[in-house]
């Protein structure tokens, strides 16, 4: 092979390496979208099934306190229990923020950060979809029969536990 073969190969070289170097630097912003979509899924679906349990519970706790006022600050648990799956959407979505960086992202770690997200965010809405609905009926059968409290509380752990099967696999999956 001659010297100017030689040239030419060497140039197709450099430009193979340079245009490599710029795609993957392309693809890092462009991957990084995903994840920030999971830090969105996650915070966005969280948020919502706290809210719809908390609003269903509320409801159910205002109803029943025209009964028995005495017993509203005992019915409030299912508010709060609405209101612990928010947080899971906040701890997941600061665990994908720290991972992602400007020029060490690729679509792998997008696509897995996207998985997280929907993954906790779809499980805490679930969750507070059931923690809302119990809620509201439960508290509304206690205040009738107060030995139904136990069954209630029995029934919202489960429910709560579904947002946190969610956040525990979210997180092994952000990893």
């Amino acid at each position: 092979i001659n010297a100017e073969y030689m040239g030419i190969i060497h140039y197709i070289q450099i430009s193979e390496m340079l245009y490599l170097a710029a795609a993957e630097q392309t693809d890092a912003g462009a991957a990084s979208f995903f994840g920030f979509m999971g830090i969105t899924c996650a915070l966005v679906f969280c948020n919502l099934g706290g809210a719809y349990g908390t609003a269903k519970s509320g409801v159910g706790i205002a109803s029943m306190g025209v009964l028995k006022p005495e017993l509203i600050i005992k019915s409030v648990l299912p508010v709060v229990m609405a209101g612990i799956l928010g947080i899971y959407g906040l701890i997941t979505s600061v665990i994908i923020s720290q991972k992602i960086k400007p020029n060490d992202y690729n679509y792998y770690k997008g696509y897995s950060h996207l998985a997280a997200g929907l993954c906790c965010g779809l499980s805490s809405l679930g969750a507070g979809l059931a923690i809302g609905i119990v809620g509201d009926a439960g508290v509304r059968a206690n205040a009738q029969q107060e030995r139904i409290y136990v069954g209630m509380l029995l029934i919202l752990i489960f429910a709560e536990a579904l947002g946190l099967y969610g956040l525990i696999i979210g997180i092994v999956i952000s990893q």
